[in-house]
């Protein structure tokens, strides 16, 4: 099973942009909320959050056609493989997500885009959202324009959830790890 400390490493041999980085460390967030709202291995689930993007910053125009192949090489599991390459279904793989754990990894890509975006524009960043301010946001098409959000909503349905429910679960996660996503926001003051 892959662990969060092997999904790093192997991560970090492909990626060092510091935008992604941060988006791998979101949806590793976001991820270990999901984990917990179904049940599941919190730090499994985080593993392949974290290294879902694989082969982003060398092929962005071939994205998930450099990581199958690459990823069974540095020994990872191939069912985790298998939801990696899923959170591309439609878009760039024909690998459909069936699992919990697929259809989230699906959903909370983009979701978690567009939660941060909200958050960096708040003094409080993560810390005290309104909901109601944040799906205001989301509805939105203009603001966070480059997030999906005919793949989030495809995302939820395929998990049975409403899009405020997962960001909730988002929110919650990404809030765990303020400081290194840099959405810590600025100290109350006195």
């Amino acid at each position: 099973m892959l662990t969060l400390e092997r999904a790093k490493e192997i991560n970090g041999t492909m990626v060092t942009d510091k935008s992604l980085i941060i988006h791998a460390t979101n949806v590793m967030a976001a991820m270990g909320a999901m984990a917990e709202h179904f049940g599941e291995d919190k730090e499994y689930w985080q593993a392949i959050g974290y290294l879902h993007d694989y082969d982003y910053e060398k092929f962005p125009e071939e994205h998930l056609q450099h990581t199958e192949k690459e990823l069974l090489a540095e020994g990872v599991d191939p069912e985790d493989v298998r939801a990696i390459m899923a959170h591309g279904y439609g878009i760039c793989t024909d690998v459909e997500p069936i699992t919990n754990l697929e259809k989230s990894l699906f959903t909370v890509d983009e979701l978690t885009g567009i939660i941060q975006a909200y958050a960096r524009m708040r003094p409080e960043g993560i810390h005290n959202f309104k909901m109601k301010s944040l799906m205001k946001k989301y509805k939105d098409k203009k603001f966070a324009a480059g997030c999906d959000r005919e793949t989030i909503e495809k995302g939820c349905g395929m998990l049975g959830m409403e899009v405020r429910d997962v960001a909730e679960i988002c929110v919650r996660g990404m809030e765990e790890f303020a400081v290194e996503i840099e959405l810590d926001g600025e100290p109350a003051q006195e």
